[in-house]
C-alpha cells in the first residue's frame, strides 16, 4: 500500500499542484466573505488585516516611488527583511498587480507553497500520498492559516515554509549523502535569514540534533563529516557572500582531498569546524536572547523604570492546552494522535528525532504565547497522518478498505480546521473613513513630520500619511512612557511641550530611545514632567511638524496605554488607579442606567453602583460629533465632590466611565469632548473615527 513506485515526478509533481490549489482556495474564504464590504477598501482593493504589514508595505512602497523617504525607520525593513521587502517589490513592480493587489494575495501565494516540502517528506520515506494528505492538512492548521490567510501581509509567510523546507532538507542530506543534498541544505539556510532572522534559534536547534545523529548513526560516512562543515559555515552570523565564498572554496578544497583522508583526520576537522561556528555563529546569546524576551514580565530595571510591552501582548502570553492543541493541529485529540503519531514515526524513522525542537516549541506555546504554536504545524499534521497510515495499513488487511479509510481519517482531520477559517471573520486593520483621516494628513503634512500615536498604529501612519512616528510594532520599549503621557496628561501645556522634546531630541539623537535621553537618573524625571507644565519651558528649535493621533479604536485598550505611563520611573510602582470603563446601556429603570458590564447609572442622584460599591459621579457630559464642525455637547455638575465622571457618546450609542483624572486627560478631552487650547494645538483632520491634531508649540 502506497508505495514510492505508484508514483513518478510527474505524479508528484500533479499533487504538490493539487495540495497547493487547496491550500489557496481555502485561503480565498476571507476574501469572498468580505469582498463587498466596501469600508474595507482602499484605492479599490481590501485593504490587509495586520498592523505589521504596514511595515513591510512602507518598505515597498519606498522602493516603488520613494516614499517614507525621511522615515529612518522604514529603511529598516529593507535591511533585516529584503527577502520579504524585494519578493513583494518584484511581484508588484513586475506583473499586473498593483501594490495593494500584491500586499493582499501574497501572503496565500507565498504561504501555500509549504505543501512542496511536505509533500516531499512523504517521498522521502516513501510514502507520497502520506505527504499529499499531510500537505493539505498542514496548510490550512488554524495557527498557520491565522498567520498566513490572505491580507495578512507578514513574514510570516515565509517562517514555516523556510523552516520546513530546512528540516526537509536536513532529513534528505541523513537519507541521502550525496554530495548536491548538502549545497542545497546551505543554499536554503543561507537564504533563511533573509526573511524570517528571528527563526533561527530554531534552526540552531535542528542544527545540532542533526550533528548528533550523524556522528552516532553515520560517523563511517565521510560524506557526514563534510555535510557538517559546510552546514556549520552557512550558519555563521557574517555576511552572506563571505559564506558563500567559504562554502565554495570549502567544498572543492575538501573534495578534492576527501579520499586521502581517514574518518579520524574528517573528525578532528569537523571539531575545528564547530568550534569556528560557535565562535562565529553567534548561537548562545541569540537563543538565551528569544528565551528573555519571551519569558520576562514586568518593569524593566536599569536605573529607571519602564513598563514591558511583552507582558500586554497576547501572542506572548500563556495560553491554555486546549487553545495549544486547537492551533497547532485543530483539537485536542488530534493533537494526541499526532504526538502518538510522531512516536511511532521516530521509532520507525529514528531520523525525525531532527524535527524535535519543532514539537517542542509547540508545547512551550502554553507557557511563552500563541505565536509559538505555528512552528509545531507541519510536524504534528505530518505525524497524525502517518498514525492514520500505520492503523489502517497494520489492522485491515483488504487494501482498497485500508485506502478507503486512510482516505476517510485523512479528510475528516481537516474539518476542524475548515470550520475554522469560515468562521475567522478578521477585519482589515483600519476601515476606509480611518484611512482618509490618515490620507488627509498626508495631504497637510511633509515627509520629514512625526505623529505621536500609541504603537499599535504606527505601521499604518506610516503608509497612509507618509509621516514618521516615535514607536511603532517594533520599537515599543521605554518610549512608550512617552506617549502614554502624552494620552493621559491632564496639562494641554505639558502635552505640547512633551511632543516637541521627544521628537526634536529624537531627530538629534540619530533616533535613538528618547526615553533615555530625557529622563535619567541623575534627576528625578517627576522634576521634569512638572517643568513641562510651564509654559516658560525653554524647547529645542522647532525643525518639523508635529501631529497627535487619537483615534476612536484606541479607546478599548485606553487603559493598557495608561500602564506604561502610570508609573513612578524611580521605583517602577504604578502611580494611581486608572478607572476607564467603556460600555453601553443593557436596561433602563426611569432614571437609573443598568450597563452592560454591571455598573448602574442614577441620573437623578448623579451616582454609580460598581458591585457593593456606591460613588458620586463628578460631570456627565453627553457629545455628538458634527461632520461640519465642532462636536456637539452639553456636560452637568452633579456632585462638587464627584470622584467619578461619565461620557455619553451619542455618535457611538456608548457611555464610559471614568475616574476626575482620566477625564481630564489629554484624551478624553481632545478626542471625545471635542476640547483643545488652540493655543497650542490646531484641530486638522476630525471623523468620527480619529482626530488629528498639529502641536503649535
Amino acid at each position: 500500500m502506497f508505495k514510492t513506485n505508484e508514483l513518478n515526478w510527474k505524479e508528484i509533481g500533479i499533487l504538490i499542484l493539487i495540495a497547493y490549489a487547496f491550500s489557496f482556495a481555502i485561503r480565498m474564504i476571507w476574501f469572498w466573505q468580505f469582498k463587498d464590504a466596501s469600508a474595507f477598501y482602499w484605492n479599490d482593493q481590501l485593504m490587509i488585516n495586520t498592523n505589521d504589514g504596514y511595515f513591510f508595505a512602507s518598505a515597498v512602497e519606498y522602493l516603488l516611488n520613494g516614499a517614507h523617504v525621511d522615515n529612518p525607520r522604514v529603511h529598516i525593513a529593507i535591511e533585516s527583511y529584503p527577502g520579504v521587502v524585494y519578493t513583494t517589490y518584484f511581484l508588484a513592480k513586475f506583473t499586473p498587480m498593483s501594490l495593494e493587489t500584491t500586499l493582499l494575495f501574497i501572503s496565500s501565494i507565498i504561504s501555500s507553497l509549504v505543501v512542496i516540502p511536505i509533500l516531499l517528506t512523504g517521498k522521502l520515506i516513501k510514502l507520497p500520498w502520506v505527504g499529499f494528505f499531510a500537505a493539505l492538512l498542514g496548510s490550512i492548521v488554524w495557527s498557520y492559516y491565522n498567520r498566513t490567510m490572505t491580507g495578512y501581509y507578514d513574514s510570516d509567510m515565509f517562517s514555516v515554509l523556510l523552516q520546513f523546507t530546512v528540516l526537509y532538507l536536513f532529513l534528505l542530506t541523513i537519507y541521502s549523502k550525496e554530495d548536491k543534498n548538502i549545497l542545497w541544505l546551505a543554499f536554503f539556510i543561507l537564504l533563511y535569514p533573509l526573511f524570517y532572522p528571528q527563526g533561527l534559534s530554531l534552526i540552531y536547534a535542528i542544527f545540532f540534533l542533526w550533528i548528533l545523529y550523524q556522528l552516532i548513526f553515520q560517523r563511517d560516512d565521510k560524506n557526514s563529516y563534510l555535510f557538517i562543515i559546510i552546514a556549520s559555515v552557512s550558519l555563521w552570523a557574517v555576511p552572506v557572500w563571505s559564506k558563500i565564498s567559504i562554502i565554495v572554496l570549502l567544498f572543492i578544497f575538501i573534495e578534492k582531498i576527501k579520499d586521502r583522508l581517514d574518518i579520524k583526520k574528517f573528525f578532528y576537522l569537523t571539531l575545528f569546524a564547530l568550534l569556528v561556528f560557535f565562535l562565529f555563529g553567534n548561537v548562545f546569546t541569540l537563543i538565551l536572547a528569544k528565551i528573555i524576551i519571551y519569558t520576562e514580565r514586568g518593569v524593566t530595571d536599569s536605573g529607571l523604570h519602564f513598563y514591558q510591552v511583552i507582558q500586554t501582548v497576547r501572542e506572548a502570553g500563556s495560553i491554555s492546552w486546549e487553545t495549544v492543541a486547537n492551533r497547532i493541529i485543530g483539537g485536542p485529540l488530534l493533537l494526541v494522535l499526532s504526538m502518538i503519531g510522531y512516536l511511532i514515526l521516530v521509532f520507525k524513522h529514528k531520523q525525525f528525532l531532527i524535527a524535535l525542537p519543532l514539537l517542542g516549541v509547540g508545547v512551550f506555546a502554553h507557557w511563552a504565547g500563541l505565536r509559538f504554536t505555528v512552528y509545531a504545524v507541519p510536524v504534528a499534521a505530518f505525524s497524525v497522518i502517518y498514525l492514520f497510515y500505520v492503523i489502517t495499513s497494520s489492522f485491515i488487511k483488504q487494501k482498497q478498505v485500508a485506502y478507503s479509510l486512510f482516505v476517510v481519517l485523512s479528510l475528516l482531520s481537516l474539518y476542524p480546521n475548515i470550520i475554522h477559517i469560515v468562521g475567522y471573520k478578521v477585519p482589515t486593520v483600519l476601515n476606509k473613513t480611518e484611512v482618509q483621516d490618515l490620507d488627509k494628513l498626508n495631504i497637510i503634512s511633509d515627509s520629514k513630520d512625526y505623529t505621536l500615536g500609541w504603537w499599535d498604529y504606527g505601521y499604518p501612519i506610516w503608509f497612509y500619511s507618509d509621516t514618521s512616528t516615535l514607536i511603532d510594532g517594533a520599537k515599543h520599549h521605554n518610549d512608550n512612557f512617552i506617549i502614554s503621557k502624552i494620552m493621559f496628561s491632564s496639562s494641554p501645556q505639558q502635552v505640547a511641550n512633551l511632543s516637541r522634546l521627544a521628537i526634536e531630541r529624537y531627530v538629534d539623537s540619530n533616533y535613538s530611545i528618547v526615553a533615555n535621553n530625557i529622563f535619567n537618573t541623575k534627576e528625578n524625571p517627576k522634576k521634569l514632567l512638572n517643568a513641562l507644565k510651564e509654559p516658560s519651558y525653554e524647547l529645542p528649535k522647532k525643525t518639523r511638524d508635529i501631529y497627535l493621533y487619537m483615534p476612536y479604536r484606541m479607546m478599548r485598550i485606553f487603559p493598557t496605554v495608561g500602564v506604561f505611563g502610570n508609573l513612578d520611573l524611580t521605583t517602577g510602582k504604578k502611580e494611581r488607579n486608572i478607572i476607564f470603563y467603556p460600555t453601553n446601556v443593557a436596561k433602563q429603570n426611569g432614571p437609573e442606567l443598568i450597563f452592560a458590564n454591571g455598573i448602574m447609572f442614577n441620573m437623578q442622584r448623579g451616582t454609580l453602583s460598581i458591585g457593593n460599591q456606591e460613588v458620586k459621579v463628578h460631570r456627565f457630559d453627553a457629545v455628538q460629533y458634527q461632520p461640519m464642525g465642532k462636536s456637539k455637547g452639553k456636560t452637568e455638575l452633579m456632585n462638587i465632590d464627584g470622584t467619578y465622571c461619565v461620557v455619553y457618546l451619542k455618535t457611538y450609542d456608548s457611555f464610559v466611565v471614568m475616574d476626575r483624572e482620566t477625564y481630564n486627560s489629554a484624551y478624553v478631552q481632545m478626542f471625545m469632548l471635542d476640547k483643545h487650547d488652540e493655543n497650542l494645538f490646531e484641530l486638522v483632520v476630525s471623523s468620527p473615527y480619529s482626530k488629528i491634531y498639529k502641536v503649535k508649540r
